[in-house]
């Protein structure tokens, strides 16, 4: 028998038991689509935590004060060192000549009013280095200037969403805010950033680091962003970091100091494990779909018991019976994972409409898994109905037992 003639009668076969062959085609589906939209969704987490990081900088090194760790007894104990991070701590960074930029941050929250306006906002207190150290631009006015960070400024920079609440479609350079019980004149707004690991970055204040100390009545830094001057130099950066601080700090390391890369690497990890983990979770109704190929398929060979004794009568080899079913089971696999594909491609498209600041992606390797599995699961529960059709006798099969 000619391979397409095997193909044809195979088709055949399908297209007369048709209930039966769009329940093997929806099993075989769902399936395959299970497998591409959770990895998709995977893929698209990944992406977004990585999109959420490059919008924080680049070559970054993050100093958090403080320092957890166990200490050796019995039990294990937490302990810690809770000695501040200063501003001194943050200029004294720059004597690495690995180290570009230093932005110190004091974060905190306080009422911000203009006229009969007011409301909660979260305060930033930085330097003029902020500005290219976490890429924002200005959409009107100017940023902190490049001043002595130690000395106190009444002035502020504005996130887009803040002003407009407070200033609507006004002008609002050069007009006075009160943060708390202190005015601070408006001398720029930022552009639009959306939101960043958690912050709307549209809804902030920032006023010069010394004056956000002032305002909280703080001496301590929430964290020091240290830009190195290339990616190759944050290893030898993120050491100079805690050489300085250690030195400063009575040679005792009491700093947690992180790079961008590690944060992003570990968070790499992580989502490319879950996405490997919930598509291996959805191919498990690859293999029910290919249990079910197979009883529907048995079923199949017990209706069909006069067709295969007349095929053998006709000197069909057993090979031959046995590659009629493994096609007829190859042909459900692969026109089932082009449903799947199909719909998954669909419902993609339509969380990118619904969600279009999430990044789904389908990766190649996903469909060509999910393919394959499907191929594989459908070919090998194929087998048994197979052989068994492959083993009967022609002249009992004719007599239709």
């Amino acid at each position: 028998m000619r391979l397409n003639d095997a193909f044809s009668f195979g088709l055949r076969a399908l297209s007369g038991a048709r209930s039966r062959t769009v329940l093997m085609l929806m099993a075989t589906a769902i399936g395959v689509a299970s497998v591409v939209l959770l990895t998709a969704l995977g893929e698209g987490a990944r992406r977004f935590v990585a999109n959420e990081f490059s919008s924080l900088g680049s070559n970054l090194v993050i100093v958090i004060p403080g320092k957890v760790e166990t200490t050796g007894d019995v039990p294990p104990m937490v302990g810690g060192t809770p000695r501040d991070l200063t501003l001194e701590d943050a200029l004294a960074l720059y004597r690495s000549a690995t180290v570009r930029r230093v932005a110190p941050l004091v974060f905190g929250s306080a009422p911000a009013s203009h006229q009969q306006l007011s409301r909660d906002v979260s305060i930033m207190g930085t330097t003029a280095e902020m500005l290219p150290v976490r890429n924002m631009e200005m959409s009107r006015g100017k940023f902190l200037p490049s001043a002595d960070p130690t000395r106190e400024s009444a002035i502020v920079v504005l996130g887009s969403k803040l002003k407009r609440e407070l200033f609507g479609n006004s002008r609002a350079i050069g007009e006075w805010i009160r943060i708390h019980d202190r005015r601070f004149r408006v001398i720029g707004v930022l552009k639009p950033l959306g939101e960043s690991l958690g912050m709307d970055v549209g809804d902030i204040a920032i006023i010069p680091v010394a004056s956000a100390q002032s305002l909280f009545n703080t001496e301590g830094l929430f964290r020091i962003l240290v830009q190195a001057e290339s990616r190759d130099t944050v290893p030898r950066t993120r050491q100079a970091v805690i050489d300085i601080i250690r030195e400063r700090h009575d040679d005792e390391e009491d700093v947690t100091v992180i790079t961008q890369d590690a944060l992003l690497s570990t968070f790499d990890d992580i989502f490319r494990s879950l996405t490997y983990t919930v598509a291996g979770i959805a191919s498990i109704s690859l293999a029910v779909a290919g249990i079910l190929i197979m009883n529907v398929m048995l079923v199949a060979v017990s209706q069909r018991t006069a067709e295969i004794g007349l095929l053998k009568a006709l000197g069909g080899q057993r090979d031959e019976i046995m590659l009629l079913f493994l096609i007829e089971a190859g042909l459900l696999s692969a026109a089932g994972s082009a449903i799947g594909i199909s719909i998954a491609f669909a419902g993609v498209w339509l969380m990118g409409q619904l969600y279009p600041d999430f990044p789904l992606v389908i990766p190649l390797w996903a469909l060509l898994a999910a393919l394959g599995i499907s191929l594989l699961t459908g070919l090998l529960f194929g087998i048994l109905p197979a052989r068994r059709a492959a083993r009967l006798d022609p002249v009992i099969a004719l007599a239709g037992r």
